[in-house]
């Protein structure tokens, strides 16, 4: 459409200078026609949308007018409407679009009209015609559009129905994992050492040898039953921090998907770290990006390990939509699932997690473990 609209004006300017070279009226008839130019130029300016916004309607008000003046000069400019009818058709309101169209329809019969020395039917049933055709072109791509994007936004909703489900499936296939190696460990070993303490009790007093081999053998159980324990938790581990990976490592390889930039600094001389601050620390950085994808709109992301002697800090830190902080106790603070479980993680390393938001200028998290335990 913008194409045929240059062509159309700049065919009209053409015609216009061969047919009437000379006149009076030429100088105001090329200034209005690159008036006209740089006006619908500046369209795309006036609003990134096509949506009806203030400014875009006073723009199309001044395309319309300026492109009647020109008209009224020169009326073999009137075929300059049929780009504007859909102008009209993306900007206004359905009603008040199909209005200005039949206004300008008759405008151009008019303007044609004007130009022929004899009664013409076309000039009666062609512009007509040309303009109920852009506008039902025009209402069948709308509702097309409008088709593609209900169907687009129910094969997202149901790809996050299919990911949620398959979340669950793998927590509760998890959970059931390591309840059944619970049971067929740890429970085990605590049932076979209370039988034996209770055993021990019993022939304390009676069989003092066969009370200790009881004790004895209820140790080597409480032994086995640690490295079982111990297992399991090296088991829940992050696969990330496997095989002697660092944290800062961990960390500088963890992304927010291909459409966020995320850079890594560090910040002080690594200390050696435990490995329920280091899990956490990782845990609390996915979960943050996480948000950052979902939620923030952002374009880059920055994570920042600092080791500040006492403590050991991690900022995340985005250039996203940001939001108002909710104040202290409030009930709407920390919904979904991924603020609170950041809290208890660092909550139960004696560490403080903070949140630094503003609209428009993204967000800031914080989380301060120290390297001694609290208390």
């Amino acid at each position: 459409m913008h194409t045929a609209f240059f062509l159309l004006l700049g065919a009209s300017v053409a015609r216009f200078l061969l047919r009437h070279p000379g006149e009076p009226r030429t100088p105001w008839v090329i200034a209005l026609s690159i008036a006209l130019a740089l006006l619908y130029v500046l369209g795309p300016a006036v609003s990134a949308t096509s949506t009806p916004t203030p400014r875009r309607r006073l723009w199309l008000l001044l395309v319309v007018a300026t492109w009647v003046v020109l008209v009224v000069l020169a009326p073999s400019f009137a075929w300059c409407a049929v780009p504007l009818f859909f102008t009209a058709l993306r900007t206004l309101p359905p009603r008040a679009a199909i209005v200005l169209v039949a206004l300008l329809t008759l405008f151009v019969v008019a303007a044609q009209a004007k130009l022929s020395t004899e009664f013409d039917p076309n000039l009666l049933l062609a512009p007509p015609a040309v303009a109920a055709l852009a506008t039902a072109v025009f209402v069948h791509m709308e509702r097309q559009a409008a088709a593609q994007r209900a169907l687009i936004d129910d094969l997202i909703r149901t790809r996050r129905e299919l990911a949620a489900t398959e979340r669950r499936e793998g927590t509760l296939a998890e959970r059931q994992r390591l309840s059944m190696e619970i049971h067929d460990t740890l429970a085990q070993h605590l049932s076979s050492q209370q039988m034996l303490l209770q055993a021990a009790d019993r022939t304390w007093d009676t069989d003092p040898t066969t009370a200790r081999a009881h004790v004895r053998t209820a140790n080597g159980i409480a032994a086995r039953g640690l490295a079982e324990a111990r297992r399991l938790v090296h088991d829940l581990a992050p696969p990330e921090l496997e095989n002697g990976a660092g944290l800062a490592e961990a960390l500088r390889a963890l992304d927010a998907g291909p459409d966020i930039e995320v850079r890594f600094h560090l910040e002080g001389t690594p200390t050696h770290l435990p490995d329920r601050t280091e899990s956490a620390l990782l845990r609390i950085a996915q979960g943050a990006l996480a948000n950052v994808r979902e939620h923030s709109g952002a374009r880059t992301a920055a994570l920042t390990l600092s080791f500040l002697g006492d403590q050991v800090v991690l900022d995340i830190a985005d250039d996203g939509d940001g939001f108002t902080e909710p104040r202290e106790n409030d009930p709407e603070s920390d919904r979904g699932h991924g603020l609170p479980a950041m809290r208890a993680r660092v909550r139960q390393l004696g560490g403080t997690l903070t949140i630094e938001s503003t609209p428009g200028e993204g967000t800031v998290l914080s989380a301060s473990i120290p390297l001694e335990p609290a208390g």
